[in-house]
């Protein structure tokens, strides 16, 4: 029987994995702080030019933190709703990201997975060309999109976002401008309690460096999938490194969580083992999956 002609469990027979834990969450948080002052002691001591791959092992690091601010945006890193939320929005912030406004943009994506009309992830479709693939892996539509968000946050207009209700719509709002509050702020005092070029070292540029890769890494979750509802179908689980899996809390089984949101990171190992020989997309490592995708491009 192939993987496509196979249905998934219930979500009633995955109930089992959905335990949801403090102590998991916050060991997870701990090894992903440590890993931020590791490569930021790196940035501070490098000498010379050998900053540059200090900056970007930190913001390698910096932007592995959507994997949190994903996780939490479904209430389920952490037992705790505060930890969930308290984490979930810090989380956010180095990369632009607001918490408030991301739980109704994903909402609407798990929703509506691979709907040309009505899933957000596609309001920047697919490249289809290598011209729009090398675009968006340099992350300009991503800033752009980032950045008109907080505009908008800011002006207290939300109505370009279908997925933000009237009624959450002063939330999200007050949100976004903490949210720039709170870096404009923090840019202030660490450029007055250091010196000037601190935002630039420790921020914007490891920011700049590494969000590529992050385009990399989220290309893989549905390109080439199908456009339907089928959840073994239309999401990719890419096989890879423990360090990967350990760095992105899991997020490589990603078809197991598109199945079954409701399981923590910790126990999406163990959907894997149940869903494996079900998925027909289940990929050996991004390298590979990048090479064919570029070959299939148009030039």
């Amino acid at each position: 029987m192939s993987a496509t002609s196979m249905e998934a469990p219930g979500a009633a027979e995955m109930k089992a994995l959905a335990t949801r834990s403090d102590a998991a969450g916050l060991r997870q948080t701990a090894i992903h702080a440590a890993l931020l002052l590791a490569t930021g002691a790196l940035v501070a001591l490098a000498p010379g030019w050998w900053v540059v791959p200090a900056m970007l092992l930190l913001g390698l690091v910096q932007v592995a933190l959507f994997a949190p601010f994903h996780e939490t945006s479904h209430y389920t890193a952490f037992a705790s709703r505060r930890l969930n939320a308290v984490v979930g929005w810090l989380s956010g912030l180095p990369a632009l990201y607001n918490w408030h406004f991301y739980q109704l943009y994903h909402t609407a994506h798990h929703r509506f997975t691979q709907d040309p009309e009505r899933d957000p992830e596609l309001a920047t479709p697919p490249p289809e060309t290598r011209g729009g693939y090398l675009l968006r892996v340099l992350s300009l539509p991503y800033w752009r999109f980032r950045l008109a968000v907080l505009r908008d946050g800011l002006r207290g207009d939300l109505s370009a976002y279908p997925y933000i209700g009237a009624a959450a719509a002063p939330r999200v709002i007050r949100s976004l401008r903490a949210e720039v509050a709170v870096l404009a702020g923090g840019t202030l005092l660490a450029g007055l309690a250091f010196d000037w070029q601190a935002p630039l070292l420790y921020w914007l540029g490891p920011q700049l460096l590494a969000q590529p890769f992050l385009r990399l890494y989220l290309l893989a979750e549905h390109t080439g999938c199908s456009t339907d509802r089928n959840g073994l179908t239309n999401t990719r689980t890419v096989l890879t490194t423990p360090a990967l899996r350990l760095l992105m809390w899991n997020m490589p089984y990603h078809a197991e969580h598109h199945l079954y949101p409701f399981i923590p990171f910790h126990r999406l190992a163990e959907a894997h083992a149940t869903l494996r020989e079900r998925l027909a997309h289940l990929q050996p490592g991004y390298a590979r999956f990048h090479a064919d995708l570029v070959r299939s491009l148009q030039p």
